[in-house]
């Protein structure tokens, strides 16, 4: 298609760049921070507890 515009294009203006947001890193303490996480290494200890006391005591 032919450009049948006069003059120059309108110049638009350059987008914003964001400013970089400093994260940090997230490690095995943020991990240990998540509810659903303990409770589940919570059921977990308590069966292999359950069974350790199991084996010991009345095996």
């Amino acid at each position: 298609m032919l450009d049948t515009s006069q003059g120059d294009p309108p110049a638009s203006a350059p987008a914003p760049v964001p400013a970089p947001v400093a994260q940090e890193p997230r490690g095995c303490l943020f991990a240990l921070s998540q509810p659903p996480l303990m409770i589940f290494l919570g059921v977990i200890g308590t069966l292999l507890l359950l069974a350790a006391v199991h084996d010991l005591f009345l095996l």
